[in-house]
């Protein structure tokens, strides 16, 4: 995208013109809240009985809204995506998504992770004063109105409770999401709609999820929903790039979920798309090097348990020891140089990830070889798309809630522009 061809940060001015948004997430929002400020008439139409369901349920552990490490490392976290994404990273970059927010009343800090959250650590106070200054400089919602299409003409069909109804704005904008939580309104069903028109939308598969792994009913039994903490993560991807990444994981009656798993799922899950398997390694002692475990290992046993032997050495944290005993041979555990050697990187391999219903985030969406500069169909005059329901994805870590809201924003202004030029 050169240049020359990007929009300013300055909406045009487009008093008079209808603009309708379908979605109410946080990149609808943001668009409505630029055109809105343009002098534009905005109707929010979302499909639930309320607005940004998902953003509500993401910060039900606390509303990460974005990250503080430094602007480089946070814009590269967006891998193959970074050069698309860039022009709108720059125009809203994290530090101005949090003053944003500041100007909403709302305190934020960062946390030990980098992470940057609002003081009180919740979702609802944010949605429901940014939807309340919304509503007060004109927006106009409308809540249960599910998206049908377009009619043989082209217009917008609308379902609510009690009637169909076709809306014939001056430009749209698309913010509906990807395919992850569907319950919540993110269903994907807009796919074949667009495909229709020329639009190309690659397939949406899991991101930031969980993965199959056949555990033994005894560990389930016993460690289903446990965390497993203070592991190390190593992980080699089609790229040849090998990363080591410290934190923890959950065992769970299917599998493997959590941060750790989440930071490696895209890896991961193109490792498994291509060769059907994935296998990471797992330390269980990250902050011992091998030598010194294997030279605890190797003392003598005499009469001790196993399980007694190898809390001396792993400590008292009893899924590390079932692990050791899930996954590993007599043989290999009654060999000292062996053990160690698994202790420090424990095979894992995995075969599925989790549906895409259970997913916190979904990859795949219209691609931008279908978008313009300023985010319009190319196919679809007048018609803007925002949000997660592009062709991009992003770690936790308030990456993807950052990425929302400048395409949002992005969007908004694209739209304002080709109004006035009309």
């Amino acid at each position: 995208m050169p240049v020359s061809q990007l929009t300013t940060s300055i909406p045009e001015f487009c008093p008079g013109k209808q603009v309708a948004i379908i979605g109410g997430g946080p990149a609808g929002l943001m668009a409505a809240e630029i055109l809105i400020s343009s002098g534009a008439r905005v109707d929010v139409y979302e499909s639930m009985p309320t607005l940004g369901r998902k953003f509500l349920r993401a910060g039900l552990g606390g509303l990460n809204i974005t990250h503080s490490e430094p602007f480089k490392k946070f814009c590269s976290r967006y891998g193959e995506r970074q050069n698309q994404l860039q022009p709108f990273l720059d125009e809203f970059t994290p530090n101005a998504f949090r003053e944003w927010v500041h100007g909403l009343g709302i305190n934020t800090f960062v946390g030990t992770s980098g992470r940057v959250f609002p003081t009180e650590m919740k979702a609802a106070p944010l949605l429901r004063t940014w939807v309340h200054r919304l509503r007060n400089d004109g927006v106009q919602f409308h809540h249960s109105h599910r998206w049908l299409g377009f009619d043989a003409d082209g217009l917008l069909r609308l379902e609510n409770q009690t009637e169909e109804l076709i809306i014939n704005p001056d430009a749209v904008i698309l913010a509906l999401g990807g395919a992850s939580w569907p319950q919540l309104g993110s269903t994907g069903t807009w796919v074949s709609w667009l495909q229709e028109r020329g639009v190309e939308v690659a397939e949406f598969q899991s991101a930031n999820c969980g993965f199959d792994y056949a555990w033994s009913d005894h560990l389930v039994e016993k460690f289903s929903g446990a965390p497993l903490k203070a592991v190390s993560l190593t992980f080699t991807g089609l790229d040849g790039v090998t990363e080591c990444r410290q934190g923890e994981m959950l065992i769970k009656e299917y599998g493997i979920e959590g941060s750790l798993i989440y930071w490696f799922s895209k890896r991961l899950r193109e490792t498994i798309n291509k060769y059907g398997e994935a296998t990471f390694l797992l330390d269980l002692l990250p902050g011992r090097d091998a030598q010194r475990v294997r030279a605890e290992l190797s003392r003598p046993r005499n009469t001790e348990s196993i399980s007694r032997y190898l809390q001396k050495c792993l400590g008292n944290d009893a899924l590390k020891r079932s692990l050791i005993f899930e996954l590993l041979t007599r043989e290999q555990i009654d060999n000292p140089t062996s053990l160690a050697k698994l202790i420090k990187a424990l095979p894992i391999t995995i075969r599925n990830t989790r549906p895409i219903e259970e997913a916190i985030s979904s990859a795949g969406g219209i691609s931008f070889n279908s978008l313009d500069q300023n985010l319009m169909l190319k196919s679809l005059p007048g018609v803007f798309v925002a949000g997660e329901m592009i062709d991009w994805e992003a770690p936790t870590g308030g990456y993807l809630l950052t990425a929302c809201a400048a395409t949002g924003r992005w969007a908004g202004i694209g739209a304002s522009k080709w109004l006035t030029s009309r």
